[in-house]
């Protein structure tokens, strides 16, 4: 007998809806024969010792027969366990233990504990988009999942606990009810940061630099000795930039979704990334990679914010392979059988010491690195990669006076006011130009030589830089 029923498979952030076809004969043999065919990788071929144990322990004793379970379309690859659920449904269906004679309406996905729980998957985000879009109206996932997949409307999401829950509940339609979440109440919700600007002391120069950066989405460079607060400063830069929109936070958690580390409570990502890799990270941490293409830490940090501290320390060939997102804003990763596009538009900020030891030009402490190692050290970061870096801004360490004055320091919510006030500035300039654009960092040549026309003394001084060591890779923007 045959049966069918959805589930969804995942590549890159997008989802394909698949077809679960299940035949199982009526001629007993002297051992179990299961057979997984349309092109599965390991762990969906490893899914057939879950699935019988899954039901043997929920009291289905299925005969031992010639299982065969098609995932079609068959040159589309299947990977992950999220298949336990439709083909367990499958084999049930197929068996008579199901009032219907196939689901075409519902997407299953989960992964069967041997017990008949139901575990978590990644990719659900993508996988009710995949459903909406098929006007697929009934997703039945782990209940788990159930909030992250809940945000797309026009989906009636189940969440279940076990392989006996979904069954009761296709034969009956009772016993499980939707999940629903406020979208618009969700993204206010999580607009909290636990850091403030007013927490810094000092550094006002810096504070502008980044509040510039912030309202442009400038890459910015922050140099200066240990314990200026370099890093202090970045963690602080999501405080002050534009909330998410709804299709913005939607983007932003089908990435994070599809990587496995979105939290599940939570459901949205509602506020801006902040990644900070550490700088022992690899290429493929970085830009992402495997065998199964899966998001790095530039895609991660998707509308919102990449931090590298101690840049130099980063190895060369992993910098360097930052150009592309850099220009591009999307990490195209390429293997014999695929080729996925990550989305990668994010701001850089980086920051680097003087010298090796830190204290180059610092009024307290004395340098003792020569000129030929300061070279060196600087030398690490390549020039491409410092003319898509913005604005450079030194960070010097703050008095005693500074750290001890009166007068609180301004907070992020003050900050971020005039930021959004120049963000509204630039969004009306370009709609009213018809341009796709939304920022000044996202300008090209022609739009800078259209909005950022230069007075003489201005061209002068852009003269003199070129003429010394500026590339004309660099926006005259930074100017």
């Amino acid at each position: 007998m045959l049966f069918k029923t959805l589930s969804a498979a995942v590549f890159g952030i997008d989802a394909s809806i698949i077809e679960v076809e299940v035949d199982v004969s009526t001629i007993k043999l002297d051992k179990d024969n299961f057979t997984t065919v349309g092109l599965p990788d390991a762990a969906v071929r490893e899914s057939r010792e879950r699935i019988r144990a899954a039901l043997k322990n929920c009291g289905y004793d299925i005969p031992p027969t010639h299982i065969t379970v098609n995932l079609a379309p068959a040159d589309i690859k299947k990977e992950g366990s999220g298949f336990d659920l439709p083909m367990a449904m499958g084999i049930l269906g197929a068996y008579g233990a199901l009032n219907k004679k196939e689901l075409p309406d519902y997407v299953l996905v989960g992964e069967l504990s041997l017990d008949g729980g139901l575990r978590g998957v990644r990719g659900t985000l993508p996988i009710a988009i995949a459903a909406r879009n098929r006007k697929i109206k009934n997703l039945i996932v782990p209940e788990v999942n159930a909030r992250e997949a809940a945000v797309v409307a026009g989906l009636t999401v189940y969440p279940v606990k076990s392989l006996i829950d979904v069954v009761h509940f296709l034969n009956t339609g009772n016993g499980v009810t939707p999940v629903t979440v406020d979208t618009a109440a969700l993204l206010a919700e999580v607009q909290h940061f636990p850091v403030d600007f007013k927490e810094v002391r000092g550094q006002h120069t810096a504070k502008r630099a980044l509040e510039v950066s912030s309202a442009g989405g400038h890459n910015i460079l922050m140099i200066g000795p240990p314990g200026s607060g370099k890093t202090m400063l970045a963690k602080r830069i999501p405080t002050i930039l534009p909330p998410l929109t709804f299709e913005e936070a939607l983007e932003t958690t089908k990435i994070h979704s599809v990587a496995g580390v979105l939290d599940a409570n939570a459901g949205l990502v509602g506020t801006r990334p902040y990644r900070s890799p550490h700088h022992t990270i690899s290429d493929a941490g970085l830009i992402g990679g495997g065998m199964i293409p899966r998001p790095g830490e530039v895609s991660l940090a998707h509308n919102g914010v990449l931090f590298l501290d101690e840049l130099p320390e980063f190895p060369r060939n992993v910098l360097e392979v930052m150009r592309q997102p850099l220009e591009d804003g999307t990490v195209s990763i390429a293997r014999a059988a695929m080729s996925l596009t990550f989305p990668a538009r994010f701001m850089l900020a980086a920051a680097m010491n003087p010298c090796p030891c830190g204290f180059f030009n610092d009024k307290s402490r004395e340098c003792h690195c020569s000129p030929q190692v300061i070279q060196r050290y600087v030398s690490k970061i390549s020039g491409p990669l410092l003319d898509r870096i913005d604005i450079h801004i030194d960070v010097p360490a703050v008095n005693y006076k500074e750290l001890r004055g009166g007068a609180g320091p301004e907070g992020s919510k003050q900050i971020r006011e005039r930021v959004l006030r120049a963000r509204e500035i630039q969004l009306n300039r370009f709609a009213a130009a018809g341009e796709s654009i939304f920022s000044n960092a996202q300008m090209g040549t022609r739009q800078i030589r259209a909005y950022c026309e230069l007075s003489t003394e201005c061209e002068r001084l852009l003269e003199r830089a070129m003429t010394s060591k500026v590339s004309a890779r660099v926006p005259t923007t930074a100017s």
